[in-house]
């Protein structure tokens, strides 16, 4: 081996250890780069499924518009008459608290309706329900006043003498839920409720809704 020969070794040997070099920063930036692609990914990915849930969470709450409940949620006699003789009767004057409880985010407005306490079937009263608004999330409450009357039909002497008299009444409130004043959608609700009177204690015993 010559002199040059040993000469030009040592630099050939360099300027393969500068090409690995090269090539293994190369690899790195390259392994770097696609990891922080993979990274950004990752984010908007997990962003897009927050914003989906949200989206969803939305629709299923605010944004669902439910059927408003119609009750009658209390009441107080002043008149309370009734005889289970010969011609068994009652005449009863009755002060009620009437809600509609509004779930939704907007508020609902009905329209005029009446409500009908009957007695098997036999309509025995009526009371007038005023066109009003439910705000969002609370109850319109109301006081109304009926007078309750009926005599000698079947089977009401044997429930005077039971002491319990039970009564249903019946109605239905049609309107709109407005949200957020752009969607509106029309809403009817059906007030169904059982009243059962305590004739001694001249009281309400039990009060039940559908």
């Amino acid at each position: 081996m010559t002199d040059k020969d040993q000469e030009i070794h040592p630099t050939s040997q360099a300027n393969g250890h500068t090409k690995h070099d090269e090539e293994t920063a190369v690899l790195h930036s390259k392994e770097a780069r696609k990891k922080k692609r993979m990274k950004c990914l990752l984010y908007i990915a997990i962003f897009a499924v927050f914003q989906t849930a949200i989206i969803l969470l939305f629709a299923l709450t605010v944004m669902k518009i439910r059927t408003p409940k119609f009750r009658v949620q209390f009441a107080t006699f002043d008149t309370f008459n009734f005889s289970s003789n010969t011609n068994p009767s009652f005449n009863i004057s009755m002060n009620a608290e009437v809600g509609v409880k509004n779930t939704n985010f907007g508020h609902y407005k009905f329209h005029n309706s009446t409500i009908n306490f009957l007695y098997d079937g036999l309509i025995i009263g009526e009371a007038f329900v005023p066109e009003a608004r439910a705000r969002a999330r609370s109850t319109k409450k109301f006081n109304i006043f009926v007078n309750l009357s009926l005599s000698n039909v079947p089977q009401l002497g044997s429930d005077l003498d039971s002491g319990v008299l039970s009564l249903k009444s019946k109605s239905t409130l049609n309107g709109k839920v407005e949200l957020f004043k752009v969607l509106k959608k029309k809403k009817s609700t059906e007030m169904d409720c059982i009243l059962a009177i305590n004739l001694r204690q001249e009281l309400i015993g039990d009060l039940r809704c559908k």
